[in-house]
């Protein structure tokens, strides 16, 4: 067991000491138990590495934003430990931790397995909303749903007791740590490094997955340089407490057969664990392209960074994917130049400026759009500012101080506004 700080994790050690090291990183709102079933049989052959996300499993509430810091933190803990080349299994965001830790550390990471994983997890969207639902009404919503999220409805119907036992892991979760996940999740996309990723790599998907499914476990198999697919039928998102001895035995035959460099000190089986149930497959096609980055425009002559990119993120994480999508389909010859002046001078030039944080920039931009009868732009920054992070009390607050100084008539528009945004945004989505 370990002592966390903000820059470790909390973990635990099972297996031979003189064995080499299986790193395994479990799913949002779910702790180090979740592979319980897969420990017996991988600590025959490896010591296994099992850690917590922030706030998870009774770790401490260090919340962590980005894939990358958690891979940092992750990194730091097994430092600390002597710990220098290592198998790295992970689950959903424990996927995404091995697949950072792969790209930028590619000589540490010495044979890799992705469960139920994606190279982009859903939508930026979806999971900023997920987190305005948990900010508003905790994490019951996501534990009432998280059953039919993770398993299949006959495993549900069956096993209770592990059901209520996966839903006590969300309720017990740290709700700010959750919600530092689900940002974490809404910035990863790897799509366009995955042929960067050079480790010997199986990719495992439940068929029946509707989190992250067969399409998104393909994706990464066509991307990555001889990755191999396990398709593992009558299981959803949690594969490996669904079907633990079909993923253990998966696990088994990867690691013994993709990781001869560190197998020499310990002892192994004269041929490797036969897989049952579910097939491994060659590299297969992708069902859906994985498209090429988006051109930008270039740095200017004066030296002076184009302040285009890092206005067209922040765009995009302030106001969601799918509102500019929309502004930038819909533009054209006559609009197309508008929508680069604002993504430069607004977005990269105001909003991405150090003096206030993302927070009041909202409040601000609320307050003066009321003031200003703005108001059929108001929607889209209600729901900016909610995702951003801001409370709906906050908003109310803000609300209430346009009617002094902008006028009741003006408020009262913009409360209606605002009440249906915030009804939307906190009802949790099937």
């Amino acid at each position: 067991m370990s002592e966390t700080t903000t820059e470790t994790l909390q973990y635990r050690f099972d297996g031979p000491q003189d064995a080499p090291a299986l790193v395994i990183g479990p799913s949002l709102g779910t702790s180090w138990h979740m592979w319980d079933r897969q420990i017996p049989e991988l600590t025959r052959h490896w010591r296994v590495f099992r850690f917590d996300l922030p706030g998870h499993g009774g770790a401490p509430a260090h919340p962590a934003t980005a894939v990358t810091e958690l891979s940092d933190r992750l990194l730091a803990t097994l430092d600390g430990l002597g710990v220098q080349r290592f198998g790295y299994v992970g689950c959903s965001i424990g996927g995404a931790i091995g697949a950072d830790l792969a790209l930028r550390h590619p000589h540490r990471v010495a044979s890799l397995a992705l469960v139920a994983a994606s190279p982009r997890f859903g939508s930026a969207d979806e999971f900023r909303q997920r987190g305005v639902v948990v900010r508003t009404n905790g994490l019951e919503p996501m534990a009432r749903t998280a059953p039919e999220r993770w398993f299949t409805p006959g495993f549900a119907a069956a096993q209770p007791a592990i059901v209520e036992w996966a839903v006590q892991m969300v309720r017990t979760t740290d709700p700010g740590c959750y919600i530092a996940a689900c940002e974490a999740l809404a910035t990863f996309d790897i799509r366009g490094e995955l042929g960067r990723i050079t480790a010997p790599t199986l990719v495992l998907v439940g068929a029946e997955d509707r989190v992250t499914g067969p399409g998104d476990a393909r994706t990464l198999v066509a991307g990555i340089p001889d990755a191999r697919l396990a398709l593992v039928p009558g299981a959803s998102h949690l594969v490996p407490v669904e079907q633990p001895g079909a993923v253990t035995d998966l696990l088994l035959t990867h690691f013994s057969s993709a990781w001869p460099d560190t197998l020499a000190a310990i002892p192994v089986a004269p041929s490797a664990p036969q897989v049952s149930t579910p097939q491994i497959s060659t590299p297969v096609l992708p069902v859906a392209e994985i498209t090429a980055a988006t051109p930008r425009p270039e740095t200017g002559t004066t030296g002076r960074t184009d302040p285009y990119e890092p206005g067209m993120k922040m765009r995009r994480e302030v106001l969601g994917n799918a509102h500019v999508d929309q502004a930038m389909a819909a533009s054209d010859d006559f609009t197309g130049d508008f929508q680069e002046l604002v993504t430069r001078y607004a977005w990269g030039e105001v909003w991405t400026r150090e003096g206030l944080d993302r927070r009041v920039r909202s409040c601000v931009a609320l307050s003066a759009l009321v003031a200003s009868g703005r108001l059929e732009s108001l929607a889209v920054h209600v729901r900016a500012a909610l995702r951003g992070g801001v409370t709906p009390a906050e908003i109310k607050e803000v609300l209430m101080q346009t009617a002094v100084y902008c006028g009741v008539p003006a408020a009262s528009a913009a409360f209606s506004i605002a009440q249906t945004v915030i009804q939307e945004e906190t009802t949790p989505r099937p």
